[in-house]
């Protein structure tokens, strides 16, 4: 499924609910929703409703009930999201995102680790492409 679809941030609390577990009940879905978020019912209804539309989520009716499922995928969404930021903050330079995260928070050792890794297994993929 395309992950170009523009998404707002109250739908993106729906999807990150399909993501974790689905397909979902309607009702399932409001029950999540709700634990985080002091929405309507019908406010995340809506939110379905658009999500639809837009083709990010499709659903089958059963009886009464609705059931959903993500059309698009969270990584690729995430993806797609993050190089939308750095191009558009950072001039396309992730360097500079990563620079802004180390000055204004605290970074984690765990988050240094992290990054290491991914430094080092894209300087492993790296090398193997040139050999």
């Amino acid at each position: 499924m395309n992950s170009n679809i523009d998404i707002s941030n109250a739908e993106l609390t729906i999807l990150k609910v399909l993501w974790e577990s689905s397909p979902r009940l309607s009702a399932d879905i409001v029950i999540d929703v709700q634990k985080t978020h002091d929405w309507h019912e019908k406010t995340i209804k809506t939110l379905l409703s658009r999500l639809v539309k837009k083709g990010a989520v499709d659903f089958e009716k059963s009886g009464r009930a609705y059931c959903y499922s993500p059309r698009v995928n969270q990584q690729d969404y995430q993806k797609r999201v993050s190089s939308t930021l750095v191009d558009r903050l950072f001039s396309g330079r992730l360097s500079g995102l990563v620079s802004g995260f180390a000055q204004q928070r605290d970074l984690s050792r765990d988050d240094v680790e992290s990054l290491k890794r991914i430094i080092a297994e894209w300087e492993e993929q790296q090398e193997q492409n040139n050999d």
